[in-house]
């Protein structure tokens, strides 16, 4: 029996060629453009699993060689250098099976041009300025423009542009800021250069941290200003105080003032990612930005973490001796020396998870961010008609549909460790959802899921088959015909659902199942599933229909846990309908309660320790405080 020729084949390396050290390597198609950039730190053991049998392979991974022609390495000494080497050519090739970072927004800077003879401030979105000392970036540039009117009140410095600056040294006529004194710079005739510089050295470091020392002499100048009877000039400081006392407001205290730190978190699913980082120097928030980033391949956690810190410091951005992560990124150890090489001297770089106090709660506030910024992407990109529109036409071609599914219904099923099953059933009309059309389903009997999905795929198809026998119109948007039917699970859902269509005699509604993890499509009778491209807007919507389906059924799932409970508990003799209300208030919910010890449960209000032992006792003989399995 022969081999079925095999499209790796043609480039596939004899293993003996493959050195076992560490390295970088880059798949290649026809045409030379790179497909895939990745490290090892034995390259022939992780290049051997590209040329396993196919069905091991990832689907995503499976594309990927499909377009491949070529395998290339770079044997390096180290794990730090081929991470080093890795981010380089990532950033090079932008290979397209790589994390792209698709939402890198140019935030706004404070800058001060130190090499210039007469140093300036201004705002730029510009991060290769040669010799400048950079602060942010800032999220609003409205936030740096306020703030760039305080710091010249408290500082004036220079702030005309180049030409400006050159015209009014030459006519010794000052700029208009000059005139009108907001701007203290030589070209004023009020200061010297070194005078200058002196006071932009005074800016840096108030800017760097120094906030204390520069407000204490500011205020030490207006006291010695008015005890000399100068009160113009106690005037002029005290507005500087106020604007130093201002710009330090805005910029909140973090953490300890000694602290120089970095902040980042990441919130991700399966298609796509966010990362947040706050920028902490001195112990003050100076700046924050976001990435929204395309998740390919099978990328942990760990690894988008990694190479989410690594295009934080490109250029000449220095990495401050904190790195505060809400999990160890892969490598933490190369990642260090790496980051290490970029700080000046040498300087140690430590990348750690805080656990506790104030650094535990920014990390919390980070990740927050991240998940905020999201969820902003997302219902952006909801709302776009043009990209709701090229998501149906994909479904369309992707399925063999012939017409697009202007109405998509998805199923799914929760339950409580096996009991208590419940199933939702959403609607998206025209790639939107349709809430006015949910339902909720009672699962009374069943042996498993597969069972759970028949019951509720039959029950929507006598709907459907009484509403076409009647011949009446709808009377609600629940009667309309889908054009495609999704449940989640893999090919035994969608065969226990084709098996309920078949049932009813339906054989216009399409179907298909979304496998978790992978985000594949499962059809009828197919051994193998529908891959659809990671950026595509159709994997896009039928990942929210499924996400929408799941919040829905887990909802319906708490709402009769917490029926349930109630009811239990209004069993105990001394405690009615009210006192149960208030006990589940006091808690907040269902899970805290059953959760709660003895003691927590006697020091509710108007709780008994008798009283508390009843309730204590019945949740624990019900078995109430299990938990909610969220992967149902």
């Amino acid at each position: 029996m022969t081999r079925e020729k095999d499209h790796r084949d043609s480039f596939r390396p004899a293993q003996g060629e493959i050195p076992t050290s560490p390295g970088v390597y880059r798949f290649s198609d026809r045409h030379g453009r790179v497909l895939y950039i990745g490290k090892a730190k034995n390259l022939r053991a992780r290049l051997a699993n590209y040329f396993q049998p196919l069905r091991s392979i990832q689907p995503r991974t499976q594309r990927m060689l499909a377009l491949a022609a070529r395998v290339d390495w770079t044997v390096v000494a180290t794990d730090t250098e081929s991470l080093v080497l890795e981010h380089t050519w990532i950033t090079e090739f932008q290979p397209p099976f790589n994390v792209q970072f698709k939402d890198d927004k140019t935030y706004p800077y404070l800058a001060v041009t130190l090499r210039e003879d007469a140093p300036r401030l201004l705002i730029t979105r510009n991060e290769k300025i040669r010799g400048a000392r950079y602060f942010g970036p800032y999220p609003k540039v409205w936030l740096v423009r306020e703030m760039t009117t305080l710091l010249q009140q408290a500082f004036p410095i220079r702030t005309c542009n180049d030409a400006d600056y050159r015209r009014a040294m030459q006519t010794g006529r000052p700029c208009l800021a000059g005139q009108i004194g907001r701007c203290h710079g030589p070209c004023s005739g009020l200061i010297s250069l070194e005078a200058h510089r002196e006071r932009v050295g005074e800016l840096v470091a108030f800017l760097a941290g120094g906030d204390d020392r520069a407000l204490k002499q500011l205020q030490r100048a207006m006291r010695d200003a008015a005890a000399e009877q100068r009160y113009e000039d106690a005037g002029r400081l005290r507005d500087q105080v106020a604007a130093v006392q201002h710009v330090m407001e805005r910029n909140s205290v973090a953490l300890g003032l000694d602290v120089d730190a970095d902040v980042f978190g990441l919130k991700h699913d399966e298609l796509s990612a966010a990362a947040h980082q706050f920028i902490i120097r001195g112990g003050r928030i100076r700046g924050e930005r976001s990435w929204l980033v395309d998740v390919e391949l099978d990328d942990s956690p760990g690894a988008l973490l990694e190479q989410v810190i690594q295009s934080a410091y490109e250029g000449e951005r220095e990495p401050p001796p904190q790195i505060l992560v809400p999990m160890l990124p892969d490598n933490a150890e190369a990642l260090e020396q790496a980051l290490r090489a970029r700080r000046p001297r040498g300087g140690r770089v430590r990348v750690q998870i805080p656990e506790r106090g104030d650094k535990a709660g920014l990390m919390d506030r980070a990740v927050l961010n991240a998940g905020e910024h999201l969820l902003r992407y997302k219902l952006k990109r909801a709302a776009d008609i043009s990209a709701r529109t090229d998501a149906l036409g994909e479904l369309q071609q992707a399925l063999d549909m012939a017409e697009p599914p202007l109405r998509i219904e998805c199923i799914d099923v929760s339950h409580l460790q096996g009991t208590g099953v419940v199933a939702s059933l959403v609607v998206f009309e025209d790639a939107l959802p349709a809430k006015g059309a949910y339902r909720k389903y009672r699962i009374e009997q069943t042996t498993d899921d597969t069972d759970s999905i028949y019951q509720v795929v039959s029950r929507r198809a006598a709907q459907l088959n009484q509403l076409a026998q009647s011949g009446e119109l709808p009377d609600g948007r629940y009667r309309d015909r889908p054009q495609l039917l999704i449940v989640d699970g893999g090919a035994p859902q969608v065969a226990a659902a084709k098996r309920a269509l078949d049932e009813a005699g339906i054989d216009d509604v399409a179907l298909a199942g979304v496998a978790k993890r992978l985000e594949e499509l499962w059809l009828p009778d197919d051994p193998f599933p529908v891959v659809l491209p990671r950026a595509s807007e159709a994997l896009f919507l039928v990942q929210r229909a499924r996400d929408e389906a799941h919040r829905f059924a887990i909802t319906f799932q708490r709402q009769r846990r917490s029926t349930a409970i109630a009811s239990q508990l209004s069993e105990i003799p001394g405690l009615g309908p009210k006192r149960v209300q208030a006990l589940l208030k006091h808690f907040g919910s269902v899970t805290r309660l059953r959760e709660a010890s003895l003691s927590e449960v006697s020091s509710a209000p108007g709780v008994g320790p008798a009283l508390a032992a009843q309730i204590h006792a019945r949740l624990t003989e019900s078995g109430a405080s299990a938990k909610l399995d969220e992967e149902n």
